[in-house]
Formats: C-alpha cells, sequence, structure tokens
C-alpha cells in the first residue's frame, strides 16, 4: 500500500483507533493520545510496517495495542524501580479527571465497572468486537491469540457479564 493511501486510511480510522487506543490506557486521555501519536510515527517511519496479512484496522490496533503495553511498561519501571526507590515513599493514585467523569453516563460507568471486573483477555476481546465493531477473528488477530481462544474469552466474558447484570437488575427490582 503506498504511503498517501495508507495515510488515508489511517485517517479515515482515527476515531476507532482513539476509542481503542484509550481503552488499552485505562481511558487515561492524555495518555492514549500520547500512545495513538507514537503508533502513528511509527507506521510513517516504517517501524511498523503492513505486510496486508489482515485488514488495516485490525493490524493498526495491534500497533496501538503494543504501543501501549511498551508504555505501561516503561512507566512501570519509572514509577516502581526508579521513584520508588529513590524517594521511598507510596505512590499517589489520582482520580479520573473531570472530562471523562463527566462524559461517562451512568449506565456506562456502570458497565465499564462490571467489565473491569472481568480477566483482562476477555475485556479486550469484549471492547475489540463491542465497541470497535470486529469480529471475534479480528480481534484475536489484534490481539495475537488463537481464534479459539478468542472465542473462548468472548463467550466467557459474555456470560460473566449477562450473570453480573441480571444479579444487578434483580437488586435493583427488589428495592
Amino acid at each position: 500500500m503506498k504511503q498517501s493511501d495508507l495515510r488515508g486510511e489511517l485517517e479515515r480510522l482515527h476515531p476507532a483507533s482513539f476509542g481503542w487506543a484509550l481503552w488499552c490506557c485505562d481511558h487515561r486521555r492524555d495518555e492514549a493520545e500520547e500512545v495513538l501519536q507514537t503508533a502513528y510515527l511509527k507506521v510513517m517511519e516504517e517501524a511498523a510496517s503492513f505486510n496486508e496479512n489482515s485488514s488495516l484496522r485490525t493490524w493498526f490496533f495491534g500497533v496501538i495495542r503494543r504501543t501501549a503495553a511498551e508504555r505501561r511498561r516503561r512507566r512501570w519501571v519509572r514509577e516502581h524501580l526508579l521513584d520508588r526507590w529513590w524517594t521511598r515513599e507510596p505512590a499517589v493514585i489520582s482520580a479520573p479527571d473531570p472530562e471523562t467523569s463527566a462524559s461517562c453516563s451512568e449506565s456506562s460507568r456502570a458497565l465499564l465497572q462490571v467489565l473491569g471486573g472481568l480477566p483482562k483477555r476477555q475485556r479486550e476481546v469484549l471492547h475489540l468486537v463491542f465497541y470497535q465493531d470486529l469480529t471475534v477473528e479480528e480481534a484475536a488477530r489484534v490481539l495475537k491469540i488463537s481464534l479459539g481462544t478468542a472465542r473462548t474469552h468472548f463467550e466467557r466474558g459474555k456470560g460473566k457479564l449477562r450473570t453480573i447484570l441480571t444479579r444487578e437488575e434483580g437488586q435493583h427490582a427488589g428495592r
């Protein structure tokens, strides 16, 4: 694919890419913006190249996911190994920024809270399928897992969500 075509397709994918970057960065807007910018740079500088073995969307979501993981590892090393060692102070947990809190409806927050209780792989597969409109097969490629593993995580995650949400509906109806 030519660089100009690639740029146009990435521009078209930007809203979905930013949504996936937010998810990969635990909804930290500043971090998601930096991860997405780094992913774009990797593509434009050809540090990551599209070999057309999958869709561009699936491939680029994988680039974003790996970039976010690299950033988390660097942050972890900086925070846990260097900062803590030098200062010997416990890490401060920051509250979510007001923009994110205000933009989420009550039901979205409740769903995110329930999703947060699922194992990581199940959360990732469900997010890619439900929020990014990927198929389970495409999600498997993004996450670099087998299709069978992705299907298992998808079904187990849906089952747990159904159980938790049904239980919560029952509790709210009893009030």
